[in-house]
């Protein structure tokens, strides 16, 4: 049994399905990134083979407590970690070890090992990545949309060098490969904080009262359009969550069901001519029937709607037209697609009309793929219930 690859399948298939979109720092890229530094750090460190599979192992849980409780997550992801690898019969001695591990992510712990050194410099080596400012932004947006705490650039990228003064790196590997990268990432910020503070003291010199007025004017126009772009792509992101979910049980449903009409068409029906079985007759026809039934609608549950592809100026000035549905619009030129696009994007309330109307058609489409997907299993369900109680009647009758 590979329990680091039932683990990452399992981990990345709760991510996939169970954490918020909100979520822009704390998810799956970020759990895959830990899990390749413990990977490098392991192995420069001189780790035993037995402990790198525990590192590895606590790498893949740490932050899956996020998806039920953000505010102690590091308790709830030791708990998911201890209950799966318990149903797997891990040793309990290394359970309660990567337990141990993944309370050692908290960012003020201080680490009393060798593991957990290599496992919280591997959590905190976004410090050091060419990459820093955008992994940090994605962190500035996930507070703000999680704990409801906004940050100005001037006072994010001051939080950021007073985290950065406190943080120290614990293995010989990151102290000697990672910390002159970080430096460097810290004169960026101090740079960063020197031109942020020149622009505020050029904007001071304005007029006081002038830049109060705009400013409670910009607060008033762009606060609810950041609400609304916000429940925008949320609910558009749970829309495509739904539907990915809906065609993968499909595709299950699918799958088992060919497999069953292939059994029986290589097994049972090649049987059935010889007298002895004909008592099989009745539940072999009642199991590939619901088979057949399950396949159909499954099918049909996944089955595209396409529309014509065109639409007329009329419609357009008229705003009848969804312009952000493929099926609308992929047999019109580009330049009519061009001129419809801007016409949209410059009536607010058209732009909003059709955001609003795709939302709705999405939700339409998926409540016909869920109440068909409903039927299929029910389908399947029964169809399963009956041919078992066929074959056991049937053999029951013949033993008579």
């Amino acid at each position: 049994m590979d329990i680091l690859k039932i683990s990452e399948d399992h981990v990345k298939n709760l991510f996939k399905d169970r954490l918020s979109s909100v979520y822009t720092y704390h998810n799956l890229d970020h759990t895959i990134q830990v899990v390749d530094k413990i990977k490098i750090l392991a192995k420069e460190e001189n780790v035993s083979l037995e402990d790198t599979e525990d590192l590895l192992l606590a790498g893949w849980f740490h932050d899956l407590g996020y998806i039920d409780d953000s505010e102690n997550h590091e308790e709830e992801s030791r708990k998911m970690a201890e209950e799966f690898l318990r149903k797997h019969q891990y040793d309990e001695a290394r359970i309660a070890k990567i337990g141990k591990l993944i309370l050692a992510t908290d960012k003020f712990y201080k680490p009393t090992d060798h593991l957990e050194n290599i496992i919280k410099d591997a959590d905190l080596y976004h410090l050091a990545s060419d990459d820093y400012f955008n992994v940090c932004e994605n962190l500035r947006l996930e507070i703000k949309e999680v704990h409801h705490q906004k940050f100005s650039k001037l006072q994010w990228a001051e939080l950021n060098t007073a985290f950065f003064a406190k943080h120290q790196f614990y293995t010989k590997f990151a102290r000697e490969n990672w910390q002159p990268i970080k430096e460097k990432n810290t004169e960026k910020i101090f740079a960063k904080i020197k031109d942020l503070k020149e622009d505020k003291k050029e904007k001071s010199s304005q007029d006081k009262d002038k830049a109060l007025l705009n400013k409670k004017k910009l607060e008033k126009l762009e606060s609810p359009e950041r609400g609304i772009e916000t429940m925008f792509r949320v609910t558009l992101n749970n829309h495509t969550k739904l539907s990915q979910i809906a065609d993968s049980k499909a595709n299950i449903l699918l799958s088992v069901n060919a497999i069953i009409i292939s059994v029986a068409l290589s097994t049972l029906i090649p049987k059935l001519d010889a007298p002895s079985n004909s008592h099989l007759i009745v539940p072999t026809f009642v199991m590939i029937m619901s088979s057949v039934a399950c396949i159909i609608l499954a099918i049909m549950s996944t089955r595209p709607k396409v529309s014509s592809g065109t639409f007329t100026r009329k419609e357009i000035e008229e705003k009848k037209v969804n312009l952000l549905f493929f099926g609308n619009f992929y047999k019109m030129p580009m330049e009519e697609y061009l001129w419809a696009m801007k016409e949209m994007m410059a009536d607010r309330q058209y732009l909003y009309d059709t955001m609003i109307k795709d939302l709705y058609y999405l939700g339409i489409v998926l409540n016909r793929k869920y109440k068909l997907l409903r039927l299929t299993y029910t389908v399947f369900t029964i169809g399963i219930i009956v041919s078992v109680v066929a074959f056991v009647v049937a053999f029951r009758h013949v033993t008579v």
